[in-house]
């Protein structure tokens, strides 16, 4: 094998492995939001705000800084600013459906992120999609319906959260394809830090106008607070973006439904809810549906 074909395999191998420590890491959001001691607006704003901590971290410790080119002029700054934006919307949308809908509905409708992607990716870049990848896709979106309880659970929750739930998958998908489009001009650290400061910027008006409090009382909402953003933004936010730079974004999203399994199993083990047989069921579903894709 040639040497460049081999160094593309390893890229390859090392992109996926980020790719499901990021969706693993994102999947565990659920638990500290459900633990987190102020409301889903303020969460949501610590979540990215605390994030920027690490993220500046790693510039400091670094010789190169943010390492790679600077933006250039208004419309790279425009560019760099956008996947936060469309981080916020998704993060609030999201956190107000939790209000308005079940659980299931809201986490279920959210992770159709990757149906957006495709679609977008279809429309606006000509991305093909092969027959392959659509019955990966089908099989893995199948299989998070499973997990949330099948066809009949989406029967329960209110209109109006289930429709925000679905705005919020489209504005992830925008975060994702954002993400991807900028990952051939920039750095993974010098994107994070930009869209991590974008959206807490624009979490912040959020969280003040529809928040009583913005601070824990207790030392134990801090750290589910900073747990939230080192682990689940700082860390699974920038393994994600390293993937994309070698993963097509449609590919990555789908990866991303790992994210329902995991906040099913954390639940399970952390806050005493049982794993159901039809979970089980539509976990093995999901990630039959990923490798299918894969071959795609």
């Amino acid at each position: 094998m040639p040497p460049v074909t081999q160094a593309s395999h390893s890229h390859n191998r090392v992109a996926m492995a980020a790719l499901l420590i990021g969706g693993a890491a994102i999947g565990g959001s659920p638990i500290f939001v459900r633990l987190s001691e102020v409301g889903p607006m303020a969460t949501a704003f610590w979540r990215v705000a605390l994030a920027l901590i690490p993220l500046l971290a790693w510039t400091w410790f670094r010789p190169e800084g943010a390492g790679g080119r600077r933006p250039e002029n208004l419309s790279e700054y425009a560019l760099l600013v956008l996947p936060g934006v469309f981080l916020a919307i998704d993060l609030g949308a999201w956190h107000y459906a939790l209000t308005k809908t079940s659980v299931a509905n809201a986490t279920l409708l959210a992770n159709l992120a990757p149906v957006f992607v495709t679609l977008t990716s279809w429309l606006l870049f000509r991305s093909r999609v092969s027959a392959v990848f659509a019955l990966g896709l089908a099989t893995a979106v199948a299989g998070v319906v499973i997990l949330k309880g099948g066809p009949m659970a989406l029967g329960d929750g209110n209109l109006l959260g289930d429709g925000v739930a679905v705005v919020a998958a489209m504005f992830y998908a925008g975060y994702i394809l954002a993400i991807g489009q900028l990952r051939s001009l920039f750095s993974t650290v010098r994107i994070m830090i930009w869209s991590t400061a974008s959206a807490a910027i624009c979490m912040l008006p959020m969280a003040v106008l529809f928040e009583s409090s913005l601070l824990p009382p207790t030392a134990f909402g801090w750290a589910m607070l900073f747990g939230l953003a080192f682990v689940s933004h700082a860390g699974g936010q920038v393994a994600i973006t390293y993937a994309l730079a070698y993963l097509p974004p449609a590919f990555s999203s789908l990866t991303l439904l790992l994210q329902p399994v995991v906040a099913a199993i954390l639940a399970w083990l952390l806050l005493a809810e049982p794993v159901g047989l039809m979970q089980a069921i539509g976990g093995a579903i999901v990630l039959l549906g990923i490798l299918i894709a894969r071959r795609g």
